[in-house]
């Protein structure tokens, strides 16, 4: 594939309860169920459960669903969640929200596991560089993002039918600023003498990365 293509995408800029940003909510709800984005994320937490009494933090929460499970999957586990959206409503009292840019936000130094679904790719070079700064502290690193290659384009047009436009546009958006073999790595400066790296790719389209620290 070609050279990674960020460019915005519709969603991020749609008000949380415009009527398009809430069906294409529902829309990546079902993507990610297809593509068992989560269920991996909840099996590898399992793997590193030693690490998540330290915390979960996950950045990039959207809707918070995802943290919502981990804050029950890992009840004595402290849980963070960053995003620009608001705290949502159905939202684990446990769970910590903190609103805002993450680049203007101090990280947690307490260690523990950071979790991204499908975030990064949404990142230039030099911002990805930063977010690689500001997750230097963690234990482990879970990411799941999409996989820059041409199936994932093809399987996202056989769902065209079922998807809104918003989640049309933004689908092959996301594929083509995503991620090819050793690019998450790479530009997130995670460097061999301090983290060791697992990366796989499944036929459906993520990529996938744990880190932990050597």
């Amino acid at each position: 594939m070609s050279a990674r293509v960020v460019i915005p995408e519709l969603l991020d800029h749609l008000p949380p309860d415009d009527p398009d940003a809430l069906r294409s909510r529902q829309d990546l709800r079902r993507i990610n169920f297809l593509m068992g984005n989560e269920r991996w994320i909840c099996r590898t937490m399992h793997r590193h459960s030693n690490q998540t009494h330290r915390g979960i933090i996950e950045i990039g929460a959207g809707d918070g669903r995802l943290c919502n499970r981990l804050a029950r999957l890992f009840p004595n586990a402290p849980v963070t969640a960053f995003d620009l959206a608001p705290r949502p409503g159905n939202l684990d009292l446990r769970v910590i929200w903190h609103q805002g840019n993450i680049f203007e936000t101090s990280a947690p130094n307490t260690g523990g596991v950071l979790v991204a679904n499908l975030f990064l790719h949404h990142f230039e070079e030099n911002e990805l560089r930063a977010l690689g700064r500001w997750m230097a502290h963690f234990d482990v690193l879970v990411f799941n993002e999409p996989n820059r290659s041409q199936m994932p384009h093809l399987l996202g047009n056989l769902m065209h039918p079922w998807i809104n436009g918003v989640t049309r546009h933004d689908m092959h958006v996301s594929i083509d600023a995503g991620f090819s073999a050793g690019e998450t790595g790479r530009l997130l400066d995670l460097r061999q003498d301090r983290w060791h790296v697992r990366e796989t790719s499944t036929w459906r389209g993520s990529r996938r990365v744990v880190a932990c620290r050597c």
